[in-house]
């Protein structure tokens, strides 16, 4: 479980934008039969706690990416990978 791909998002949140990004991260990875563990920021301060230290960012906004407490990226990120076609590199798989 240690290496295993997290993806942290919020179940709540006001951002369409934020929404709309976790949501395409998510239909990609499924649609790519990645396994990948959801990790809601919203339900767990220390989650958000966590995902900001990994992110090394303070103020870091979900959706963000890795693998065990390795730092994948972004959406801006992922998207990049997936456009590039080098989402396996991306994601560290």
């Amino acid at each position: 479980m240690a290496d295993m791909l997290q993806v942290f998002y919020t179940s709540v949140s006001s951002s369409l934008e934020i929404k709309k990004h976790q949501e395409k991260i998510f239909l990609i990875l499924d649609g790519k039969k990645i396994q990948y563990k959801p990790v809601d920021i919203s339900q767990n301060s220390e989650d958000k706690d966590l995902m900001r230290k990994i992110a090394g960012n303070p103020t870091a906004l979900p959706p963000q990416i890795c693998k065990g407490n390795v730092y994948c990226g972004d959406y801006a990120a992922f998207e990049n990978a997936v456009e590039m076609e080098q989402l396996e590199a991306f994601l560290k798989l």
